[in-house]
């Protein structure tokens, strides 16, 4: 039984492309240097830096709708002077960025390097995405996106964990590694990818997009992308709301909601690729994106279940976990099936902002609804969402 699962386990990051590989690689090395942001709101409102918390968020939405611009322009420069050019230029200015945030003492200079960095840093996400399509095939694509799902949980993993570290000692060493590690990953996208010249089909080809083909005119696509932003707004509220109720509503300390958290990262790590090996091909995509959300509202309503704090909370990590493995790898194949070569930034740039304004708006929705009502409201309102979104997924065009 234990050489079937390794065998299993094995087939499942067989046939991917060796640039899907070192694309991963890049992604890791980038997400491992990840430590800015999840202590940018600890930073701002420490003694030196005396912003409030009022402030530090104002910072965070910032960051959020730099997000959403990087997108987009990330996606339209992938299609103008190709991909990796975009990945590279991101990386590179992204890592100077950080440095520069980390001098930055003026609150409102913070703010408007907030933005402008993660406007910069954001257009690697489309470009990268292309990038994924592009070395990908129809059979292996889901997977080679969850391949890159897992450099990224496991990068975030390893970055959250050394960053609380250097934290302890000194915040400013934060930016300086975030720096560092995104000109790495440029060092190694260098590397990995030689890009000619001239232009050359295998390469970035930049073709003219005709009236009629611009993903802003797709209108079954523009309806998927709201429902990605529904999908967001909910999804989301796992790193900022959920972990406030555990420790506010559920009395549990910060090491127990530190080790739910790793277990979400660490199930991704360990599951998603044998998982997505054993559905890709076996039904059409928009079954896998509605069920997943369905099992996702499911886990928010498991909050409202009596029980131990420990195990309640334990129970609604596994589950969502299971909804975001089944649905998420998914999500990033659809849009590929709706684009091609010459568009294919345009339809990341929308996917990718999709996310940033569900993180932009999603935990400022529900904390309202949560002032107004209560957790338990809020939980009822965010699984109905779900539901919503997961029977709009089932009425898209099946691929």
């Amino acid at each position: 039984m234990l050489n079937r699962a390794l065998s299993l386990y094995k087939s499942s990051f067989t046939g991917l492309s060796p640039q899907t590989w070192s694309l991963s690689l890049i992604l890791l090395v980038n997400r491992s240097g990840t430590m800015v942001v999840p202590f940018l709101t600890l930073y701002l409102t420490t003694k030196e830096m005396g912003c409030t918390l009022s402030q530090a968020g104002t910072v965070m939405g910032l960051f959020g709708f730099g997000s959403v611009i990087g997108a987009y322009l990330g996606g339209k420069l992938s299609d103008r002077i190709g991909f990796h050019k975009v990945q590279l230029l991101s990386l590179l200015l992204g890592g100077l960025m950080f440095i520069i945030l980390g001098q930055v003492k003026a609150y409102e200079l913070i703010c408007v390097t907030t933005f402008f960095l993660s406007m910069v840093n954001e257009a690697f996400r489309p470009a990268n995405s292309s990038a994924i399509a592009y070395y990908s095939t129809p059979e292996n694509r889901t997977r080679s996106y969850s391949l890159n799902r897992l450099a990224v949980n496991l990068g975030w993993a390893v970055g959250a964990s050394i960053g609380g570290i250097i934290a302890s000692y000194n915040y400013e060493l934060l930016f300086w590694v975030d720096g560092i590690t995104n000109m790495a990953a440029a060092i190694v996208l260098f590397l990995s990818f030689k890009i000619p010249k001239t232009k050359n089909k295998s390469f970035d080809e930049v073709t003219e997009i005709k009236k009629g083909e611009s993903a802003y005119q797709d209108k079954t696509y523009l309806w998927y992308i709201f429902l990605v932003i529904l999908f967001g707004l909910c999804f989301f509220q796992l790193f900022t709301t959920v972990p406030k109720y555990f420790r506010d509503g559920l009395m549990l300390n910060e090491k127990y909601i530190g080790f739910l958290m790793a277990i979400n990262g660490l199930l991704i790590v360990v599951l998603e690729m044998v998982m997505i090996y054993k559905m890709e091909g076996k039904r059409n995509i928009a079954v896998f994106m509605s069920l997943g959300t369905v099992i996702c509202a499911f886990a928010f309503l498991s909050l409202l279940l009596p029980g131990p704090a420990k195990w309640i909370s334990l129970l609604m990590i596994l589950i969502i976990t299971v909804g975001e493995i089944v649905a998420m790898p998914f999500m990033n194949t659809y849009w590929t099936t709706r684009s091609k070569a010459h568009n294919r930034g345009q339809y990341a740039a929308l996917f990718t902002m999709a996310w940033g304004i569900g993180q932009t708006f999603g935990p400022y929705i529900i904390a309202v609804i949560i002032d107004n009502t209560n957790y338990a409201i809020a939980f009822i309102v965010v699984a109905l969402v779900f539901l919503i979104t997961a029977f709009g997924f089932w009425k898209l065009p099946k691929y």
